[in-house]
This record gives C-alpha cells, sequence and structure tokens, in this order.
C-alpha cells in the first residue's frame, strides 16, 4: 500500500514537472525571453557592477547572463525528471542496470521530443545543445537518487537497525 502511495505521488510530480516543461517549450519565442529577461533583471538587479555600465555594455551583459539562466533552466528542470523518473523506478523490484536504462531511456526521449516541439513554435528553434544540457541535468538527477539511496542503504538503515 505504501508503495503505490509513494508511486502515486513520484507519478503525479514527474507529469507536473513535464506538463511545465511543456508549457515553457509551448511558449513562442517572445514570451520566452520575456520571462527570461525579467528573471536576469531580478538576478542582476544589485550588482553594481553591471548596474553602472552604459546602457550597450549592459544590454550585451545581460543578454549573456540571459543566455547563461536560461540554460540552467533547463538543466535544473531536467535534473527533477531524472531524479522524478529514477526514484519511480527503485519503487520496482528491477536490477540496477534495468532502472538506469528506463531512466536514461525516458528522459532523453523527453528531452529529445521536447526540442522537437520546440522547433513548432513562432520564434523558437530546435537545439541539439539544448538536449545536451537536459540529457546531462537528467543523469546528474538520476545520479542524485542512486547516491542518496546508497547512503540510505549503507549509513542510515544500518544506524536504525542497530538502535
Amino acid at each position: 500500500m505504501k508503495k503505490n502511495i509513494l508511486r502515486f505521488i513520484l507519478m503525479l510530480l514527474l507529469i507536473f514537472t513535464c506538463y511545465i516543461i511543456f508549457g515553457f517549450s509551448n511558449q513562442d519565442g517572445e514570451k520566452s525571453s520575456s520571462i527570461s529577461r525579467k528573471i536576469t533583471e531580478i538576478i542582476t538587479k544589485n550588482i553594481k557592477d553591471i548596474q553602472n555600465l552604459n546602457k550597450n555594455k549592459k544590454a550585451i551583459v545581460l543578454k549573456k547572463i540571459e543566455y547563461i539562466v536560461r540554460k540552467i533552466a533547463h538543466f535544473t528542470l531536467y535534473t527533477l525528471v531524472g531524479f522524478l523518473i529514477m526514484s519511480l523506478c527503485y519503487t520496482y523490484s528491477l536490477e540496477q542496470r534495468k532502472r538506469l536504462a528506463i531512466s536514461i531511456l525516458c528522459s532523453s526521449t523527453y528531452a529529445i521530443s521536447d526540442e522537437v516541439h520546440q522547433s513548432f513554435i513562432p520564434g523558437r528553434s530546435s537545439q541539439i545543445t539544448d538536449v545536451f544540457i537536459d540529457i546531462c541535468g537528467a543523469l546528474t538527477g538520476i545520479l542524485a537518487i542512486v547516491v542518496l539511496i546508497y547512503i540510505y542503504k549503507k549509513y542510515i538503515k544500518k544506524v536504525a537497525i542497530k538502535k
């Protein structure tokens, strides 16, 4: 019963995360850039070295930071995707290789389909570098859950048994 509840929660979180990714990818180029620009302005608002630049130099610097913000967003969202898929795989009795294969395959497939989706949105394009960043993010999430499970099994579980 507990596993079914956990599976349901993980699946809900995964669907919600994919829904958010789909929503961001479904925004036209202008809307997407506008959001990234706002986030960049919030991040740089209190950085005097940037705020004191002349208008042209400031625009160049903000554009570079905006690019980084967009790539971090890709990486972070797909880290969550990888983490959730691998967590879900841990709720089933699978060999570790199968868990890894399923997690990598599912997150990579979603990353590719997300970029294909973007290619149909006005003002957006499909970038192979974004697929690479997404997959690296997913691998980071997968690795994070593997490490957390290892730590749990190796240390925390043993301490609980000794008590």
